[in-house]
């Protein structure tokens, strides 16, 4: 895992993410714009301060990334559940 890919699966995974909140709220009425766009800011922040980890490498680069990917993944797998939660809640 180098710098390069680390920042494209940042970039990949959570514009992804963002792009599924828009379309959820334009689609499903049980999601309004506010909470999409909670959970849209959510994922720029988290956006924001992996990128930030990505420059700050702290230890053996190849365990620090292994680390840094596997957090992305949880993080933003943290994000959908929340987004799972506003589609299924009652109406």
């Amino acid at each position: 895992m180098n710098l390069r890919d680390i920042k494209k699966d940042i970039d990949y995974v959570l514009s992804a993410f963002i792009e599924d909140c828009s379309l959820v709220a334009a689609v499903n009425s049980k999601v309004s714009e506010d909470e999409a766009s909670a959970l849209m800011e959510e994922a720029i922040d988290l956006y924001n301060e992996l990128r930030d980890k990505v420059a700050k490498v702290d230890g053996p680069a190849k365990v620090y990334y292994n680390a840094l990917r596997k957090e992305v993944l949880e993080r933003t797998d943290a994000l959908y559940e929340k987004l799972s939660a506003a589609v299924r809640k009652e109406a």
